[in-house]
């Protein structure tokens, strides 16, 4: 009782009495730790999945025969692959697993059925992307055992095996899982620090007080904004030069593609990430609501950007839906460009829609921020 005495009678007590009456009286507060941490719970229940489904699936059928026919519709069977088209050669399978648009390419031999008449062995060969370690793995192990199962159907003896795939893993022959995680995490840090650091600084003018002192300078408010952004945009770029360097160093990571278009890429992100956080700051009141609105936007944002979890392994509605995220197409420039060596030629549409997204948010955003100096 005593204890409970003290507990109640101390200064704690009465902090943390005021502390809840001030939460109590903050409704937009109370907001940000109700509605956002629901969403993220449910956004996160159905995007996050261990499960691989949907697989985009490439055939170059040499043989053209029934039985070549009954194997791509057994792979496609139970939905874990989806055919994206029959190509015409090698050399255009090839092409489409390098910029993305496929996950496992399939190419059967014109030879499949002769061997297979006569008893022997048809070997397929499956190029599989190896950049994401974990659904290339997946991948190859339904692959083999939809081959098995197919071939123990064609002939009497089950032991025989009579299709034998021979599966090569691109760009990853290792499946290091790091070669996958990492580039997304160049993402993933670009994304909360360039969202939170210019929210933040924004914010501190507010909290602070000088923001009505910076009206008082003999300044235009692109100045005052430029003044702003350029030191945070150098140290950002400085960040991505520090996360290739611990890439390379620690885990090995290839560098395939042009550095100098590379940063010019990752610029382009670093301004669409200033964007995102300027906006925060211009609709938050303080730094503790800059925060918890930050993480509301930004992790949603990595979750359905395929930087940690594959984008395959989401339902319909989340990955049409991260066509929407930003984050999604830098990370898919920054595998394209360290794993594969792909350029913008491969990599344009990505490209393109960074580019609008930082267009669309910059021009709101300065907007806003000029409206709040004026």
């Amino acid at each position: 009782m005593k204890l409970l005495d003290r507990l109640f009678n101390s200064c704690f007590w009465a902090l943390a009495i005021k502390e809840v009456r001030q939460i109590l009286r903050n409704k937009q507060l109370l907001f940000l730790l109700i509605f956002p941490p629901t969403i993220q719970l449910l956004v996160y229940g159905f995007a996050l999945s261990p499960d691989v489904h949907f697989l985009k699936l490439g055939v170059v059928d040499y043989a053209s025969s029934q039985t070549s026919r009954e194997l791509v519709a057994a792979m496609t069977e139970n939905r874990i692959f989806v055919t994206d088209g029959y190509l015409f050669s090698e050399k255009d399978l090839s092409r489409r697993v390098r910029q993305g648009d496929l996950t496992a390419g399939l190419i059967i031999p014109p030879e499949f059925d002769r061997q297979l008449a006569q008893g022997k062995p048809a070997e397929l060969q499956v190029l599989i992307d190896g950049v994401d370690a974990n659904t290339a793995g997946i991948a190859s192990g339904y692959l083999s055992q939809i081959a098995n199962r197919f071939s123990q159907t064609l002939s009497p003896n089950p032991v025989a095996n009579l299709i034998d795939p021979e599966i090569a893993f691109l760009y990853n022959p290792g499946l290091n899982s790091s070669w996958f995680f990492v580039p997304g995490v160049i993402g993933l840090v670009l994304t909360l620090i360039s969202s939170l650091v210019s929210s933040s600084s924004v914010v501190r003018e507010k909290d602070t007080g000088t923001l009505e002192q910076l009206l008082m300078t003999p300044a235009a408010d692109w100045e005052i904004l430029l003044a702003k952004l350029v030191p945070l945009f150098l140290l950002l770029m400085g960040d991505v030069f520090l996360a290739l360097s611990v890439g390379k160093i620690v885990f090995d990571l290839p560098f395939r593609g042009s550095l100098p278009v590379f940063l010019l890429v990752s610029a382009l992100y670093i301004c669409v990430g200033i964007s995102i956080g300027i906006l925060l700051a211009t609709i938050s009141k303080s730094q503790q609501q800059v925060v918890l609105t930050s993480f509301f936007i930004n992790l949603p944002l990595i979750q359905t950007s395929g930087a940690i979890a594959p984008i395959e392994s989401m339902p319909t509605f989340f990955r049409y839906a991260s066509l929407l995220n930003p984050l999604r197409h830098y990370v898919v420039i920054a595998r394209g460009f360290l794993l594969k060596g792909v350029g913008v030629i491969e990599l344009w549409p990505h490209v393109l829609a960074l580019a609008i997204f930082a267009i669309i948010l910059l021009t709101i955003s300065i907007k806003k921020f000029r409206s709040q100096l004026s």
